[in-house]
């Protein structure tokens, strides 16, 4: 009996093995060059640890490329993959310590940032060849104008996403944000950098202010935001949450509005006319490395103009891979959400010096915890106001009295003199 079980078993697995390789042969998508190329890289049991942005590669789902699979097939080498929802959430992990990446995607000022605090090493170009396809625009950017850390894998920009259904006429401002009869209807980014962008927009600040004033007054437009529609803070929950119809106003990214747009064809979209945030985000390789070699064999692959385009209609994102970029047959092929000719006010993000960076945590902090709330500053504004009168009353009583003692010690001077 046993041995029947134990046979039953190995021809299942056979069977399973053959429909693996079966896909391999019948739905070979790539060349004969490639496929030699990754088999001769020596990565066989090897380990890839990558660290990714949450929905960002195209991994498979409704025929789509499962690209994690497909390196693996052809490098024999295993692929770790883990997701973040956020640069900071990202940085965090990787200032902490005792974590071995060999990839990160962060975005442009983040990778600013980690290269002030010599958290990433260079890539090897010779073992990233594919670094022909990035368009010359989307190269020597201003976060890594030598063009040694980092190769370009996606552009977006910030847009307002809102339900035709629940929200009157074509907003084009992020004032209705604030708008009270929304209250309970808004979807707000839940990081830190990208809300503040907002807020900065909206008071024609620079998103990149060292003034600790501008983060101060930009904080307190987000608090007074809270108070009025009680936004809820969400990131790639934002999916599901507009695309049910029950909210009406969300901010996010464009390509991610194209995606939900499919799913609910009551979304609309616009480009704030105060100003939105224009982005890059990029391969790195981090300091804690451990499989280098198989790192940039990865950042190779994912510029493979099959697995570029496979990304590109996954992502929705703009691609600088000019293999996507020219091809006809892509479905955002001259997108204009997704590829706009022209942005008005549009800003990139910069690294900012520490005091402002820890000023901006506190601050956002304040802001989700209720303690910037309207009320606090209604209750802080009694404060100094009664601080005020007091001072004021104070510095009355102190110049009456000095004034008495001089008329008094006038007086006796005159008695003296008369005496």
């Amino acid at each position: 009996m046993k041995k029947l079980v134990i046979f039953f078993l190995t021809l299942v697995l056979l069977l399973s093995q053959s429909a693996i390789f079966a896909y391999a042969d019948d739905e070979e998508i790539f060349t004969d060059e490639q496929i030699e190329y990754y088999s001769s890289l020596g990565l066989q049991g090897t380990s890839v640890n990558v660290y990714n942005w949450g929905e960002y590669i195209s991994d498979g789902s409704e025929d789509s490329m499962d690209v994690v699979r497909e390196f693996q097939r052809l490098t024999g080498a295993k692929v770790n993959y883990t997701n973040y929802e956020s640069n900071e959430n990202m940085y965090s992990k990787l200032a902490g310590g005792g974590v071995s990446y060999d990839v990160i995607v962060p975005s442009d000022y983040m990778i600013s940032r980690l290269l002030d605090e010599d958290m990433l090493v260079e890539i090897d170009w010779n073992n990233v060849p594919n670094i022909k396809y990035i368009a010359d625009e989307y190269q020597h950017l201003y976060f890594d104008p030598e063009q040694k850390y980092s190769i370009c894998y996606n552009v977006g920009t910030t847009v307002l996403v809102y339900n035709t259904k629940l929200v009157e006429g074509e907003p084009d401002s992020w004032d209705v944000l604030w708008d009270e009869q929304y209250r309970g209807k808004v979807l707000m980014f839940n990081n830190s950098r990208d809300a503040f962008a907002i807020a900065q927009a909206v008071l024609g600040q620079d998103f990149n202010s060292v003034n600790e004033s501008d983060w101060i007054e930009a904080a307190q437009l987000l608090a007074e935001q809270k108070d009025k529609t009680s936004p809820v803070y969400v990131m790639d929950e934002i999916f599901n949450l507009m695309e049910s119809g029950e909210y009406a106003f969300a901010t996010y990214y464009a390509g991610d509005y194209v995606l939900m747009s499919e799913n609910n064809p009551d979304l609309a979209y616009c480009f704030p006319k105060e100003g939105i945030n224009v982005f890059y985000d990029a391969f790195c390789i981090p300091s804690c490395v451990q499989n280098k070699r198989g790192a940039e064999a990865f950042i190779n692959f994912m510029q493979e103009p099959q697995v570029a385009l496979a990304n590109a209609e996954y992502i929705y994102y703009a691609s600088p891979n000019t293999s996507v970029i020219n091809n006809e047959e892509y479905s955002l092929y001259q997108d204009e959400t997704v590829y706009p000719e022209k942005i008005e006010n549009g800003q990139f993000f910069e690294n900012l010096p520490q005091n402002i960076l820890e000023l901006q945590a506190d601050l956002w902090t304040g802001v989700k915890s209720g303690q910037l709330s309207s009320q606090s500053k209604e209750q802080n504004k009694r404060i100094y106001i009664t601080s005020g009168v007091l001072t004021g009353l104070i510095v009355c009583v102190v110049s009456v009295k000095l004034v008495l003692n001089h008329k008094k010690r006038k007086t006796e001077d005159l008695s003296d003199l008369y005496e």
